[in-house]
């Protein structure tokens, strides 16, 4: 379970988060969503102890993330392209994440092969680094990267941006496929209404860092949030 307790975050005085409890149970599909500047990104940040809170915590496995690193061994997340290393070719860069999370070669091999269809013929044996990948390909790989050793949290920023229909439609069965397994926790926020409605079971929408609506994902939804967006 991940809990955020009276979490603020500002910025020369700018309160860019200020959430007073969110509690997202182990093996839910969390939705986040919210126009430019709502804090999606921040609290996923939070969440992953990449910024420290002006004010509150997280916790995840029952423990605060910025006081103990256990909760890294199982929690694993794709935020943007600063996460890959650039000088690194993506078969380079999954076999170092692999070593991370105690998988040897064959162990990521075997991870690799399931996702060929995804791919696309773009990623592997292309013999690029992945600076010189486009931004959907570097995506795609930052993704997969983080499925690697099978972690039970599973952190999603934007991930349908920069992916063609055709991978869109592909990641939305991966995203339901975690989602499937009660032992794991996907969190996805996106700017795409339909997409998240899709892949999730349950949506916070996020505005000027507050929560300001708590769903469970219905037929209704999709028409709800974009009244809500509408006004």
């Amino acid at each position: 379970m991940i809990a955020v307790q009276n979490l603020t975050k500002k910025y020369t005085g700018r309160t860019v988060l200020n959430i007073e409890y969110l509690e997202i149970q182990k093996g839910n599909s969390f939705g986040l969503v919210g126009n430019n500047g709502a804090g999606k990104t921040t609290l996923f940040s939070a969440l992953l102890d990449l910024i420290r809170p002006t004010s509150g915590y997280i916790e995840n496995m029952g423990v605060k993330v910025n006081e103990s690193e256990e909760w890294k061994a199982t929690t694993s997340a794709f935020i943007d392209e600063t996460f890959l290393i650039g000088y690194l070719t993506a078969e380079e860069y999954f076999y170092f994440i692999g070593e991370l999370r105690g998988q040897n070669k064959a162990d990521v091999d075997s991870l690799l092969a399931g996702f060929e269809d995804f791919f696309h013929g773009e990623i592997l044996g292309q013999k690029k680094y992945l600076r010189d990948l486009s931004k959907g390909n570097q995506k795609k790989v930052g993704i997969i990267a983080a499925l690697i050793g099978s972690p039970d949290v599973i952190i999603l920023d934007e991930p349908f941006a920069n992916l063609d229909p055709t991978t869109q439609i592909r990641l939305k069965k991966i995203i339901k496929d975690l989602a499937s397994n009660p032992e794991v926790t996907v969190l996805v926020s996106s700017h795409d209404l339909m997409h998240v409605t899709e892949v999730c079971e349950r949506i916070v929408v996020l505005d000027k860092g507050e929560v300001v609506k708590d769903i469970t994902t219905s037929q209704e939804t999709l028409k709800e949030l974009e009244e809500h967006f509408n006004k």
